[in-house]
């Protein structure tokens, strides 16, 4: 078997006497020695020595090496061009059965095609300077970084637009903690909207919408009933919260839990809804969890809002419930009050129960069993 090492070089400035391609050990040694008299740092002298180094190896393990060195001083198409010729000439004069190319740059391993395309290559062999290694190993990293478009748009665009943005925020704001503030908080949200896939879903949603507009899903219009009452919510548990503007944080975030949680229920069981009836819709069996999704997001609402009512009532905020009476014909209730403790025990206990009620529910829908049912 026979095998060809060839050692591209590209651009090279070769002696005027040598005429490539050059064939044979005692050429490429006496090429060798005349490259590297004349430039001692030529990396072309390390090419050519790897050459000749697997092809010793090759012959060591009973194989027939030729070592060869193809090549042009010019760049560009005819260059190329150039390189197959002398390929054609090896492959003509030696027919060899397979090639290992060495090259000791990136621009030369873009020829390796074209010694594929004419014999099988077994190896590319890369030869790197031991003592340029980290930046020979830091510029491929770069040229492969450069060459990929998502990452270039993902990490050189925010960071050409933060470096853009900081001096302009120092001139305008005349504070570097504030320059650094918005930027950092910038960049801290540009990291989330990557880091969550917001970007993906994002690009997704108008195929998503169009999708359930042709379709004729209901929870689009669920959906956005929904966004209407969180929104609503949002804006109801902020002014309470506004209200209450004198307590410490905990008690304003209680504050804004206790007013915008009916709301924010309400919109809950709105998408769960709709969800449920495209699910009726469009599956011929609909599985337990959409069924029991409603009551548990009334039952989660029940006990947010009575975690909350307890601490506001606690702070003085919010009054004790009282009851005033009730009678009707021979049935009379007495005035009775309820403090915080009962009252957040009643919440906590509708909430159970209303979750229950979901799961007895879904388990009869989907006719099994309470036991499987609380197991899933």
């Amino acid at each position: 078997m026979s095998t060809l090492v060839v050692c591209i070089d590209r651009g090279g400035d070769f002696p005027a006497a040598a005429s490539l391609p050059v064939a044979g050990r005692d050429a490429v040694e006496s090429l060798v020695t005349e490259v590297g008299i004349d430039d001692p740092e030529d990396s072309r002298v390390n090419t050519m020595l790897e050459g000749l180094r697997v092809a010793r190896d090759l012959e060591a393990d009973g194989d027939e090496a030729i070592v060869a060195v193809v090549g042009d001083t010019g760049e560009g198409v005819s260059a190329d061009r150039n390189v197959a010729r002398q390929a054609d000439d090896l492959v003509e004069q030696y027919d060899p059965d397979s090639a290992v190319v060495v090259v000791d740059s990136a621009e030369d391993e873009r020829l390796v095609p074209i010694i594929e395309s004419r014999l099988q290559v077994d190896a590319v062999d890369r030869v790197v300077v031991r003592q340029a290694r980290d930046i020979e190993s830091t510029y491929y990293l770069l040229k492969q970084f450069l060459a990929d478009e998502e990452l270039r748009k993902t990490v050189l665009v925010p960071l050409g637009i933060t470096l853009i943005a900081f001096p302009a925020l120092l001139f305008v704001a005349e504070s570097p903690s504030f320059a650094v503030g918005v930027i950092a908080a910038a960049v801290g949200a540009f990291l989330l909207y990557k880091g969550l896939g917001i970007d993906e879903y994002l690009a997704r949603l108008p195929g998503q919408v169009q999708e359930a507009l042709y379709s004729g899903q209901v929870s689009l219009v669920t959906y956005v009933v929904a966004a209407g009452l969180s929104l609503v919510g949002v804006f109801v548990g902020a002014l309470q919260a506004r209200e209450t503007s004198d307590a410490s944080t905990f008690i304003l975030a209680m504050a804004f839990a206790y007013a915008s949680v009916p709301w924010l229920t309400m919109a809950a069981l709105a998408a769960a809804t709709g969800r449920l009836l495209d699910e009726l819709i469009q599956e011929d069996s609909v599985r337990p969890a959409y069924v029991n999704l409603p009551f548990g997001a009334v039952a989660v609402g029940l006990v947010v809002r009575g975690f909350s009512v307890f601490f506001l009532e606690r702070a003085d905020i919010l009054q004790q419930f009282r009851f005033g009476g009730y009678e009707y014909g021979p049935i009379t209730i007495e005035p009775f009050v309820l403090d915080g403790g009962a009252r957040l025990a009643v919440f906590i206990l509708a909430g159970i129960l209303v979750s229950l009620a979901g799961v007895q529910f879904a388990t009869y829908f989907s006719k099994t069993n309470l036991q499987e049912e609380l197991v899933e």
